[in-house]
């Protein structure tokens, strides 16, 4: 490969993006409101990237991000991640965020934990604020507090997060639905 590419792809979600180098995936990049932002915002990541036609392994992750957006499972294990440049403690909290199953989530005082600095709580919300390769390292399993869906997750927004984590069933069960909470705020009809 003569150096990094990239190439815009079409979801459910909208035109989404992901560039990669000899090393592996660079960046992913989710659907903004108009393709060029996407674009944008994945060039800004990747600045000597190319538009070319998809490696095998990131035709594979693009498959995969198009599965995840439409509900479907996708295992990103065999995906090579391009670390390079990218901090030592944030790569650590990549790789415990990828060990998250489907379905399931961990809070930062988890991650922290799990790589060994447990009071690294305010570095471990910085380093999901910088993941490049959203979905493939799915950082939207990873929660300030238990239960709390409100924080800001990388390449995404609070309401792309929520909806991945009830896609993936991994919201409480037993809360009002949307429909729930639509019909009790309904006015009512007089009975008769």
């Amino acid at each position: 490969m003569v150096g990094p590419a990239y190439a815009i792809f079409d979801t459910l979600m909208g035109r989404c993006g992901i560039a990669w180098g000899d090393d592996g995936i660079l960046a992913v990049q989710l659907a903004e409101s108009r393709e060029i932002d996407t674009r944008r915002r994945l060039l800004r990541q990747c600045p000597d990237a190319r538009e070319s036609r998809p490696t095998p392994e990131a035709a594979g992750a693009i498959a995969g991000i198009a599965a995840i957006l439409r509900g479907a499972p996708a295992d990103f294990s065999d995906i090579q991640l391009d670390l390079g440049g990218l901090p030592a403690f944030d790569c650590r909290v990549y790789d415990a965020i990828r060990a998250i199953p489907r379905g399931e989530t961990a809070t930062h005082a988890d991650l922290a934990q799990r790589v060994g600095s447990s009071g690294a709580l305010h570095a471990v919300g910085h380093a999901i604020r910088r993941n490049p390769f959203a979905l493939i390292v799915p950082c939207h399993r990873a929660l300030q507090t238990a239960g709390d869906t409100s924080g800001i997750c990388a390449n995404g927004g609070v309401i792309t997060r929520r909806r991945l984590l009830a896609m993936e069933g991994a919201l409480a069960a037993g809360g009002p639905s949307l429909f729930d909470v639509l019909l009790a705020a309904a006015p009512r009809q007089p009975e008769r």
